[in-house]
C-alpha cells in the first residue's frame, strides 16, 4: 500500500500551506456569509415585527454580539484569502490573472473586497449608532433622531452585500468547473472588466444612497430580503453570462 506524505510547509497548489489557508478561508467565509444571511433573511424581518422595547433589547443583547462575529469573520476571511495567494506559487505571477481562471477568481475577489469595505465602512459604522441608541433608550434616555437614518444606511449596504454574495461565491467556488482554458487576449479582458466594472459601480452607488435612500425606485431591490435574493440571482446569471460569452 502506498502512503501519501503531506509537507505542511510546502508551497504550490498541492502543498500543505495551500490546504491550510484554503481551509481557514472556507471556515471564516462560512461564518461571515452565514451571519450576512442571518441578518438579511432572519433578523431584519423579525425586528420589523417586534415592539420597540423588544427590538431595542434584541439590538443590545443579540445584534451587537452577532455584529462582533460578523465583522471579525470578514477580517479573517480577507486575511486568509491573502494567505492563499501567498501560499500558492502559481498565483505569484501576473500571467495567471490574465487567464479565464484568474479572471474568475479576480471577479470573486473584487466583490468580496467590496463587501468587506461595506461591512467596516458602512454597516458597522452605522450600526454603532443604532446600538448606542438602543442602549440609551433602555437606560431611560431620549431616542437619537439619527438612529433611523443610520439603520437605513446599514440596511442598504447589507442587502447589497447579500446581492454581491451570490456571484462572489459562484466565481470563488466554481472557477475550476467553468471549463475555460487558454488565455484571454487584451480585448476580451478589457470588454469583460469594462462591463463588470460598470455594473459594480452602479450597484455600489445605489447601495450608498447616491440615487436616493427612501424605499422604492432603484432601492426597490433592497426593500425586502426576497427582492435582494432575486436581484442576486439575476446578477449571478448576468455575470456568468459575461464570463461565458466574452472569455470562455
Amino acid at each position: 500500500m502506498t502512503g501519501v506524505e503531506i509537507d505542511f510547509f510546502s508551497m504550490g497548489p498541492n502543498g500543505g500551506l495551500a490546504y491550510l489557508t484554503r481551509y481557514a478561508h472556507v471556515v471564516f467565509g462560512v461564518a461571515w456569509i452565514g451571519l450576512l444571511y442571518y441578518f438579511n433573511f432572519v433578523q431584519v424581518p423579525a425586528f420589523a415585527e417586534m415592539e420597540a422595547a423588544a427590538r431595542n433589547n434584541a439590538i443590545d443583547k443579540l445584534a451587537s454580539r452577532a455584529l462582533w462575529w460578523f465583522r471579525w469573520a470578514a477580517v479573517a476571511t480577507v486575511i486568509s484569502g491573502i494567505l492563499i495567494m501567498w501560499a500558492q506559487e502559481q498565483l505569484s505571477g501576473g500571467e495567471y490573472f490574465k487567464s479565464p481562471a484568474g479572471i474568475a477568481i479576480s471577479t470573486g475577489i473584487l466583490l468580496a473586497l467590496t463587501m468587506f469595505v461595506n461591512v467596516w465602512g458602512i454597516i458597522w459604522r452605522n450600526q454603532k449608532v443604532v446600538i448606542a441608541n438602543a442602549r440609551n433608550v433602555q437606560a431611560g434616555g431620549e431616542a437619537d433622531p439619527a438612529a433611523a437614518g443610520a439603520g437605513r444606511k446599514a440596511l442598504l449596504a447589507s442587502r447589497q452585500n447579500a446581492i454581491y454574495s451570490l456571484p462572489m461565491l459562484a466565481f470563488m467556488v466554481g472557477t475550476s468547473h467553468f471549463g475555460a482554458t487558454g488565455a484571454a487576449d487584451g480585448g476580451q479582458r478589457a470588454l469583460y472588466w469594462g462591463i463588470t466594472a460598470l455594473i459594480w459601480i452602479v450597484l455600489e452607488l445605489n447601495a450608498l444612497g447616491v440615487f436616493g435612500k427612501d424605499p422604492g425606485g432603484t432601492r426597490k431591490i433592497y426593500d425586502t430580503h426576497k427582492a435582494a435574493l432575486v436581484t442576486g440571482l439575476v446578477y449571478l446569471v448576468v455575470q456568468l453570462g459575461l464570463y461565458k460569452f466574452i472569455l470562455a
